[in-house]
């Protein structure tokens, strides 16, 4: 099997990989907004022993907007809002005949929403310390389709409580930042409970222009629901989804606040998850 196609993402993130190019909470009435296409195709999954099995080829694909503002120098709002949710699976076809065994098929709708509030513990000498409540709100589709696989949201109400860690320096006048993060994500309606962390490094090597980061993230399941995944193959809103991915983003200010920016995610490893790289690319405004 394909190397490269071996080690594939998941965007589960889709919800988790916002970011902003500093995480220190925003000042009162500042913000940052951006507007995003997410896209997956995926024809293989990561199994539940972490193998590599094919599946009939799924897409998924959102726009969303995902927007910070300052509420007060302490207090951030967030909002994760996937307006339009697709997925789609092509037809499957016999390996022999060619004839069309079962029919693709597709649902639209709205995404899981999320929204939440980042507090500023502290911000001090580079150094930054924030908390962040983050609901996961099941305004998405759980259930679509012939055979109800065809999802743009798991049905589950969660929230997640996360620590973050920043710090920003610079290396020979260049201008970078680094960031940890570490949270609980309590999942309803018997998913499982989960375990996030990551490490996100930024750099801008042409000043107020561009900005390069590189992320790094686990999810891990505490494995403690009682909903079955043993025949999600890769459904990216199954139960007890397990990944370590790599993500890379370019960030290009076409002014002082308005810009471009463009993502791509892999994962080294994942269980229970789509194994197929994913891409996205949004228009940002940067009030500062």
């Amino acid at each position: 099997m394909n190397k490269i196609k071996r080690y594939g993402v998941l965007l589960i993130a889709l919800f988790c990989i916002q970011f902003t190019y500093s995480q220190w909470t925003k000042e009162k009435g500042k913000g940052y907004y951006k507007l995003s296409a997410w896209y997956l195709n995926t024809d293989q999954h990561y199994t539940g022993s972490g193998d590599i099995d094919p599946n009939a080829t799924r897409s998924y694909f959102n726009l969303n907007f995902y927007g910070e503002y300052g509420i007060s120098k302490k207090w951030n709002a967030i909002a994760y809002i996937p307006f339009f949710s697709r997925t789609t699976q092509n037809d499957i076809l016999s390996g022999t005949t060619g004839q069309v065994l079962r029919e693709g098929e597709a649902i639209n709708s709205i995404g899981d929403i999320e929204l939440g509030i980042t507090y500023g513990i502290l911000n001090k000498n580079s150094w930054a310390l924030s908390s962040t409540l983050k609901l996961g709100i099941p305004t998405g589709n759980d259930s679509g389709g012939s055979d109800g696989s065809f999802q743009t949201g798991d049905g589950e109400f969660n929230q997640l409580i996360q620590l973050n860690l920043g710090k920003s320096f610079s290396i020979s006048n260049l201008p970078v930042y680094s960031k940890l993060y570490l949270g609980f994500n309590n999942r309803t309606n018997n998913f499982s409970d989960e375990i996030k962390t990551g490490l996100e490094i930024g750099a801008q090597p042409w000043r107020d222009k561009l900005w390069l980061v590189a992320k790094f993230d686990v999810n891990q399941s505490l494995n403690n629901g009682s909903i079955d995944a043993t025949n999600a193959q890769g459904n990216i809103f199954a139960n007890n989804i397990e990944y370590v991915n790599l993500g890379g983003e370019i960030a290009y200010y076409i002014n002082q606040k308005i810009g471009i920016s463009f993502n791509y995610t892999s994962a080294i490893s994942g269980r229970i998850v789509a194994a197929n790289p994913s891409f996205s690319a949004g228009l940002f405004l940067d009030v500062k």
